[in-house]
């Protein structure tokens, strides 16, 4: 019996290809961003804050980026999976670095979980919009 598995994670390169892509989408769209990735695990891998970004948006593109890997949906997918549940949204909402609102996405290669990416700082659209691009970036 094996005792151990092996897991692929983002590497620090693609996730400042990402981190980077997502800051663009937000200078072309007018708004001032913070974008983080973390790996398969939820640990920070890259994090860059625009200039101009709400420093309160480093923490919650943080917690966006944990939420979408640790549940493997984007952040809007997970708040309409929950919705249906009142006790059981606001449970898990309750529960720190959980976000459920847009501007998280998991980062898949080949159908597997290798990380997250978070965006705040913009509007929902524009954050997603963000994230989307940091996406876009990897090929994804």
């Amino acid at each position: 019996m094996a005792i151990t598995r092996s897991t692929a994670s983002i590497n620090v390169s693609a996730a400042k290809l990402a981190v980077e892509a997502a800051l663009d989408k937000g200078r072309e769209r007018g708004v001032a961003v913070v974008a983080a990735v973390v790996d398969a695990g939820g640990a920070l891998v890259a994090c860059l804050r625009a200039d101009g970004a709400f420093t309160a948006s480093v923490d919650i593109a943080r917690d966006k980026a944990w939420t979408a890997a640790t549940f493997g949906a984007t952040t809007d997918q997970l708040c309409d999976a929950l919705s249906p549940r009142e006790v059981l949204r606001e449970g898990i909402a309750l529960r720190p670095g959980v976000v459920l609102f847009g501007g998280g996405a998991p980062i898949r290669v080949a159908g597997e979980l290798v990380g997250g990416i978070g965006v705040s700082g913009g509007s929902e659209d524009d954050d997603r919009a963000c994230a989307a691009a940091g996406l876009s970036a990897l090929g994804l």
